[in-house]
């Protein structure tokens, strides 16, 4: 694996991100996917639609650079409703879980006024180590 999650004990018990991610290989870097098809139209009714399809947006460029979930190291997820998007975590965590598995990478969700597409309520960018 070109992944170690570090989790010092030091720290509040992560869930759902890990404290440190050291990485040793290639390095993908991710742009930010909102739920946007591939017609460029966002689509999703709520928070948990849209970020299934931004997740799923991102894992889609990860594979097509070679990769898959295990080597995400590092995302930030850029939430237009902290409110909304903490009331449906638990659905939230379910995409994650159905799509990534149960590893988490370094994590960082920041409230933000709006994204590009006004429409968007969500937008997930990251980093991935693949293995040389």
């Amino acid at each position: 694996m070109s992944l170690e999650f570090v989790n010092p004990p030091e720290l509040a018990t992560p869930r759902g991100f890990s404290h440190a991610v050291v990485g040793r290989g290639r390095v993908v870097f991710l742009a930010g996917q909102t739920a946007l098809d591939a017609d460029g139209a966002i689509v999703g009714a709520d928070v948990v639609e849209q970020f299934e399809r931004a997740l799923g947006n991102v894992l889609k460029a990860l594979a097509a650079a070679g990769g898959s979930p295990e080597y995400l190291s590092s995302m930030t997820i850029y939430i237009v409703d902290m409110d909304d998007y903490r009331a449906h975590s638990r659905a939230i965590g379910q995409v994650w879980r159905r799509l990534v598995g149960n590893s988490y990478p370094a994590m960082a969700g920041i409230g933000v006024s709006r994204l590009w597409d006004a429409e968007a309520l969500v937008e997930v960018q990251g980093y991935a180590v693949l293995p040389d």
